[in-house]
């Protein structure tokens, strides 16, 4: 199996057989081979450096109702609310002036946030922070929005897959939601000239090794700037609520699996994994990772972003708690970036 990781380092490629034999491993050392191997490939392409991203939560308002969302429009026991323009360039005046250089507005899909008022908040960012890049992680729009916001100064798109098994998919989603449409974003995003991220959940509800192979492969077709990998993790208020939480151990497996295919891409370690277990962004770092994002939305509504339960977003998972967070990485080997950390391809 070491021939394999090994393989997998020089080539970039692994095969179905292979890939499904790594996944189901449960041999310690063999796992622990495959983090070096990561480790090893994203300290020769970052050095001992994390880029962080400033995390703007923009709203917890949606038009969708994924079954495994916390925010999802069903869920009445929710406090919703919606920043301003106003109140997010001081989340991003904020993150500025604690050295961040990248905003990721993020949300719901959210009618009354709508086309011309995104844009519109965009082209204000941009103007007052012409340096720094701008991520949106905002769900499917038609393409000319998609391009609009693109011409408006937004650099980078986050738009997870959460699964290439279409049958799956319709587990995880309502009918009216549409795989077909999802696939086709990635795409058109990446058309425009978008930096685009995808990614997926480990460990949702009806997930198969076989379908985790699917997402690879995908994955390795897209060739995205942005690979997210985090945990499932319930949100009892949904009709998973009583469902496991996905494996460290798996995720963890999956981001040295994509540091090894994709060297350059831009890997978080995720604040999911920090919510499982106190150790788990460190464990992402030695597992491939270079990207964490701390929280830069106003503290008063960060307990209502609430995608799953004790959704880490105060001490080292904070804007706020940036020397923390340093701290933390320190004891690891390594220093935060305080560049843009664009993809180099």
């Amino acid at each position: 199996m070491k021939t394999w990781i090994d393989q997998l380092r020089s080539t970039r490629r692994i095969s179905d057989e292979a890939l499904l034999e790594l996944l189901a491993c449960t041999d310690a050392d063999i796992t622990e081979y495959l983090h070096q191997q990561a480790h090893e490939v994203a300290v020769q392409q970052f050095g001992h450096y994390i880029y962080i991203r400033g995390l703007i939560e923009i709203s917890n308002c949606c038009k969708n109702d994924c079954y495994y969302c916390g925010i999802r429009k069903s869920n009445t026991k929710v406090d919703r609310y919606r920043l301003t323009t106003e109140q997010i360039l001081e989340c991003c005046e904020q993150g500025y002036n604690l050295g961040f250089r990248t905003f990721v507005m993020q949300g719901g899909e959210d009618r009354a946030q709508d086309a011309e008022w995104l844009i519109t908040t965009v082209k204000e960012i941009r103007q007052r922070y012409p340096e720094c890049a701008i991520t949106l992680s905002l769900g499917e729009m038609p393409r000319e929005v998609y391009q609009q916001l693109y011409d408006a100064g937004a650099n980078r798109f986050l738009l997870r897959h959460e699964t290439y098994d279409e049958n799956h998919y319709y587990q995880l989603h309502p009918s009216e939601m549409s795989f077909a449409n999802r696939i086709a974003s990635l795409k058109t995003l990446k058309e425009i000239g978008f930096q685009t991220g995808t990614g997926i959940m480990v460990g949702s509800p009806g997930q198969t090794l076989a379908h985790l192979i699917k997402d690879v492969r995908f994955i390795e077709q897209l060739q995205p700037q942005m690979i997210g990998i985090g945990p499932f993790i319930p949100h009892k208020d949904t009709p998973f609520g009583n469902q496991q939480a996905g494996s460290i151990v798996l995720t963890l497996k999956l981001i040295s699996i994509f540091r090894l295919m994709h060297p350059s891409a831009l890997i978080p370690s995720t604040t999911a994994l920090a919510s499982l277990s106190s150790d788990g962004r460190e464990r992402g770092i030695l597992a491939g990772g270079n990207v964490v994002m701390p929280n830069l939305s106003p503290v008063n509504q960060r307990k209502n972003y609430s995608l799953y339960n004790n959704k880490a977003a105060l001490g080292a998972e904070s804007a706020e708690g940036l020397n923390r967070l340093a701290s933390q990485l320190k004891k690891i080997g390594y220093a935060i970036s305080y560049e843009r950390g664009d993809f180099q391809s």
